[in-house]
């Protein structure tokens, strides 16, 4: 019995989200640590930015991968569908921020790590929304 067969649509869904969201938080981080380490940014506004990026990123490899089946092929529909998930992944942005400033200002954590877990705690979050609304 091969794995596709031996999984569930959710569940092999649910670790393409896993797997895209792993990449898209190693991009994000690579964009973070060049906004604040070579750019010279704050790091809560270069968090912003790179997450801004990675919602685009994101969006492109979740619908042409993750959520395959209800893919978006329109213009009309792509569009909308951009705008819902940086809707809903824009929702996560405060909270992932928030977490980030915590880590950083009342612990020793260094910002890349503590930005590593600010996307960990707010992963359930976003896929919970996409999945029943930005692909419902």
């Amino acid at each position: 019995m091969s794995y596709a067969v031996a999984t569930s649509p959710r569940r092999q869904r649910l670790l393409r989200f896993f797997l895209v969201g792993l990449s898209a938080a190693a991009v994000q981080t690579v964009l973070l640590w060049a906004f604040v380490d070579i750019g010279g940014l704050n790091y809560l506004f270069g968090a912003f930015v790179a997450i801004e990026i990675t919602i685009l990123f994101q969006y492109v490899l979740n619908n042409a991968w993750t959520f395959h089946r209800s893919k978006h092929t329109s213009r009309r529909e792509y569009i909308v569908g951009m705008g819902k998930t940086n809707l809903v992944r824009g929702t996560a942005i405060p909270l992932q921020l928030g977490i980030l400033y915590a880590l950083v200002s009342a612990t020793a954590i260094e910002y890349l790590i503590a930005n590593a877990a600010a996307i960990a705690v707010t992963g359930l979050y976003r896929y919970a929304l996409d999945a029943t609304w930005t692909w419902n």
